[in-house]
């Protein structure tokens, strides 16, 4: 089976201490859920169209289980603590 992955590309936030907030409460939230950070930070090099944002790599067992994740109780708690905060988008992707 293969691994899921979420990536997180954060447009801009607006409001740090809700981002803060959603740190707080997601990372356990996803570790529950099987997740694994494999990268997170500012981009180093930008390509392309030269955005350097904010970018979340996370390696979950398979897409299901990342699914569950975002869906479980404590990452949605996690969304409602960061909302407005952040304008961002979240893809979950198979490996390969």
């Amino acid at each position: 089976m293969a691994k899921g992955y979420w990536i997180s590309a954060y447009h801009s936030v607006s409001a740090p201490e809700k981002l803060a907030e959603y740190a707080r409460l997601a990372g356990p939230a996803i570790e529950a859920g099987g997740g694994k950070f494999i990268a997170r930070g500012n981009a180093v090099h930008a390509y392309e169209a030269g955005v350097l944002q904010r970018t979340v790599i996370i390696e979950f067992p398979s897409v299901a289980a990342a699914a569950a994740a975002h869906d479980s109780p404590g990452y949605q708690a996690a969304l409602k603590a960061l909302a407005g905060g952040a304008v961002r988008d979240l893809r979950i992707v198979e490996g390969v």
